[in-house]
């Protein structure tokens, strides 16, 4: 069930991010999905832990990713707890870089997930898939903790394997950071209901989809300039915590 980088701490790695799923799924049935942050003792002494409870959006893609954060040098971990349920093709997550420096990742959950991080422009700089050549390496440095990376936005894109069928459920953790660690954030990213706005409140990109639409604000037109079939909202996503147990 578990699978982590080969390096120097991926014993305790490995251990602090499975405490840190059971605290977060603890904290979810406890609070019925109310995100909360508390105090708390971690692998690196005194860590401020923190969780957000966030809905993922009905669209599949980059544009509308989770934001999970800000990774900062010897500061803080981010760490993204989901899964993707049957015929869902992806999950998208963005974060913040401050600095430049080297990052680590680690993963736990089912196995037959394949993470790539991307670029600001979109361009796949590391990719768990042993069939993906050089950004395989760079992925193998990430996990190794020796992948620099510059200042700058970047997004997470989780899928399955290519040889996972997509009617199977996956369960998946996503841990990042760069070096030591002060503070945890937690993000549990629930799944949407069908019929969910896809804009997320983002009142931006409502007003963008009203323009291209000649005025009506409807998920159809923006689902065409996605590529999709313009029937509305994606439904096909199952609940987390029925994913997780």
């Amino acid at each position: 069930m578990v699978s982590l980088s080969s390096y120097s701490d991926v014993s305790s790695m490995a251990q602090s991010l499975q405490q840190s799923i059971d605290a977060a799924v603890k904290r979810v049935q406890q609070q019925a999905g109310q995100s909360a942050n508390s105090g708390a003792s971690g692998a690196s002494g005194k860590v401020q832990e923190y969780e957000q409870t966030v809905k993922k959006s009905s669209y599949n893609t980059a544009p509308f990713a989770s934001n999970i954060g800000t990774l900062v040098k010897d500061t803080s971990r981010l760490n993204v707890f989901s899964s993707l349920a049957a015929n869902d093709p992806a999950d998208f997550y963005k974060f913040q870089v401050t600095s430049k420096g080297e990052v680590t990742v680690g993963t736990v959950g089912d196995a037959g997930v394949r993470i790539q991080l991307m670029d600001r422009q979109g361009k796949v700089i590391a990719d768990s898939n042993k069939d993906s050549g050089s950004t395989y390496d760079a992925f193998k440095k990430m996990q190794g903790g020796s992948l620099s990376l510059d200042k700058g936005d970047y997004t997470l894109r989780v899928a399955r394997d290519t040889d996972v069928p997509l009617k199977e459920d996956k369960s998946y953790g996503v841990q990042l950071r760069m070096g030591n660690y002060s503070k945890d954030y937690d993000t549990i990213a629930k799944q949407p209901a069908k019929g969910d706005n896809p804009f997320g409140g983002n009142t931006k990109l409502q007003n963008l989809a009203a323009l291209l639409n000649g005025g009506s604000s409807t998920t159809g037109s923006l689902s065409m300039l996605l590529g999709g079939s313009g029937g509305g909202a994606y439904g096909g996503r199952g609940s987390l915590v029925n994913a997780l147990f």
